[in-house]
């Protein structure tokens, strides 16, 4: 029997942070083989964004054909996207190829302020919400998909949650990190109306850079191993929380640093 696999279609960190290298980390520490399509190099460290140079759209095809032509991709997570171009051809190859299970991360702004999903690409986004098993916004990302303001209780990512299911998405997930409060709760909600809170304590740390790539990712793992949804989310949740309270003792770079992704190894 092969080994799971989750396809990573994302953008490049090159700190490591973030992107495909923490997506690749992430899919490593919990037991799935890693493959990735670079959607875009970044020059990014740390303490911001200084420069993202798009891959062709021919390109991100050809590398995702490659992956699809010879391995058994149990699972895709979606990061990092750019322009309308890219989601065009990223929503062709998943017309192409009909995975089992595709996670959509809407990275539209790096933690350090700098967009990153440009031009008329936030339409092109919803359009791409359709063919997805699970969407994991942010509160600001779910805000900016309906045009509104972040929700600011439970009460309101639910019902945010549940506007966003008419995108087409089986599932949506608002993360809850942006949020305040002792506990970091996130709402999963499914096409049926069923909710589940996952709730972890609030962990005071600045070394959150590549938070939202690592949660979807491990979502992504987790179904590229058989799991149902619930499942691989409250799993994502421990995991996260276990990197962000590790976090502070990797002491990479000056900013806003890393999770620790091998917390439970090193």
């Amino acid at each position: 029997m092969s080994v799971p696999t989750a396809l990573s279609i994302a953008g490049l960190d090159p700190s490591g942070g973030a992107g495909i290298a923490a997506d690749l980390k992430t899919f490593s520490a919990l037991g799935v083989y890693g493959a990735a399509v670079a959607t875009a190099l970044t020059a990014q460290n740390t303490k911001g964004v200084f420069g993202i140079h798009d891959v062709p759209p021919d390109f991100i095809s050809a590398q995702i054909d490659a992956v699809f032509s010879d391995l058994a991709v149990g699972a895709v997570k979606i990061g990092m996207l750019g322009g309308p171009a890219a989601i065009e051809v990223v929503a062709a190859a998943l017309d192409r190829y009909h995975p089992r299970a595709v996670v959509l991360d809407p990275v539209m702004i790096a933690s350090s302020g700098q967009l990153l999903l440009r031009g008329e690409a936030l339409g092109r986004l919803r359009d791409l919400i359709a063919r997805v098993s699970v969407l994991t916004p942010n509160l600001p990302e779910a805000a900016a998909l309906l045009g509104t303001e972040p929700a600011r209780d439970e009460a309101e990512m639910r019902a945010q949650a549940q506007k966003l299911l008419a995108f087409g998405t089986e599932a949506v997930l608002i993360k809850g990190g942006h949020g305040t409060g002792a506990e970091s709760v996130d709402i999963l909600l499914d096409a049926r109306g069923e909710a589940i809170r996952l709730v972890a304590p609030r962990i005071a740390t600045q070394n959150t850079h590549g938070t939202g790539c690592t949660l979807s990712s491990a979502i992504a793992a987790g179904l590229a191993k058989g799991l149902p949804l619930p499942a691989a989310a409250r799993e994502a949740k421990t995991y996260v929380s276990a990197a962000l309270a590790a976090a502070d003792r990797l002491g990479v770079g000056g900013g806003a640093g890393p999770l620790h992704h091998f917390q439970a190894w090193w």
